[in-house]
């Protein structure tokens, strides 16, 4: 099970180092001001009105009702994080979950007893009979 979950962390941090790397580019084409066409990498199709207002012969009615638009988010060159870019809440904070986190997987029968060695109180009265406390 351990080997698994690892399995699945490497590859969704693989992942997340592809997307923070790479340059996405998103195209919108919008006619009459809805959303016509969505396009990720390549640039969106027109909805052919264009073509239609390019053939009219009246030049005031050749004004376009579309329009493009795009978005591009440029991505990460470098990687190089070093300890010292943290401030000192964010070092202690890393720390302290490190720790925490890495001692949830530990397995219960290596955790340490502390009273294994010393033998139990040795009972010279019982004291729930001389106070007469009884569970009912």
């Amino acid at each position: 099970m351990k080997r698994i979950f690892h399995q699945i962390l490497s590859f969704l941090m693989a992942l997340l180092v592809l997307a923070s790397t790479v340059s996405w580019t998103v195209d919108k084409h919008f006619c009459m001001g809805r959303v016509m066409d969505i396009s990720f990498f390549a640039h969106a199709e027109d909805c052919g009105m264009k073509a239609g207002l390019a053939l009219m012969e009246n030049e005031d009615l050749r004004k376009s009702c579309c329009e493009d638009e795009s978005f591009t988010m440029q991505g990460q060159d470098e990687l190089n994080l070093s300890w010292s870019d943290l401030d000192l809440e964010h070092q202690l904070f890393l720390v302290a979950f490190t720790k925490s986190y890495v001692e949830l997987f530990v397995p219960l029968d290596e955790l340490p007893v502390p009273h294994e060695q010393y033998p139990p109180p040795k009972l010279v009265k019982d004291i729930q009979i001389l106070d007469q406390v009884f569970l009912i």
